[in-house]
């Protein structure tokens, strides 16, 4: 499967309504197929299937650079694996390169699913994360949390879950008082999800900051929290 062929079959499946549509909602400057996201998903799948990890790596980096909406799906949908077979480094590297291209939220979320597959086998890649935490640009701040999500969702978690789980909560703590809506919106998100499975942490840090985070964030945060108690 070369690039060439991945894109043509991603053509094959467009739409030109569907892409103005698309191109209109997402807002980002960049070649739209108008290609529904469960055909994306069956031709990555297929694709996956046939290439070994150096060839999915190849092909996702060869359709991230293209622009177009749908291949950057596909890319992201490529590495979206619970095991890879060596997982050692290049995946994670590709998925770390596309960062600083993020610029609407759909392409993030999908390329973060595949970060949430590498960090979870290999939790000492945080550290990288943390260095995300820093940048000055507002879609790299954001994926620290979004890429880090799995950690909201253990029942059970173990002592070093619950280290990196503390340590996301630092790094929201640090997001309080930057009003952008999306940040905003990433904390009340991660805080959301925590509380199905960990109301205590929830409720400390909704004590300590929740005055300063904008009131739809904290109501967010506190959705399940509320619900409980009515």
């Amino acid at each position: 499967m070369t690039p060439e062929q991945a894109l043509s079959a991603l053509q094959d499946h467009g739409n030109a309504t569907k892409a103005a549509d698309m191109a209109a909602y997402h807002k980002a400057d960049r070649p739209y197929l108008g290609v529904a996201n469960p055909v994306i998903d069956t031709l990555a799948k297929s694709w996956r299937a046939d290439l070994d990890l150096p060839g999915r790596v190849a092909l996702a980096d060869a359709l991230w650079r293209s622009n177009i909406h749908e291949a950057r799906v596909a890319a992201a949908k490529l590495l979206t694996q619970a095991r890879l077979r060596p997982d050692d480094g290049p995946a994670w590297e590709l998925i770390k390169s596309w960062v600083p291209d993020f610029d609407a939220w759909a392409i993030a979320d999908h390329a973060c699913i595949a970060g949430q597959k590498r960090l979870l086998a290999d939790p000492a890649r945080v550290d990288d994360v943390a260095l995300w935490t820093r940048s000055d640009h507002l879609w790299t701040r954001r994926a620290a949390l979004v890429v880090t999500l799995p950690w909201t969702k253990q029942n059970h978690p173990k002592p070093q879950d619950l280290v990196i789980r503390d340590r996301v909560l630092e790094w929201a703590a640090g997001y309080v008082d930057d009003h952008e809506w999306f940040i905003q919106k990433a904390i009340g998100w991660w805080l959301r999800e925590l509380s199905k499975h960990d109301v205590p942490r929830v409720e400390a840090f909704i004590a300590s900051y929740g005055d300063r985070m904008k009131p739809f964030a904290r109501k967010e945060a506190l959705r399940h929290l509320n619900r409980k108690k009515r």
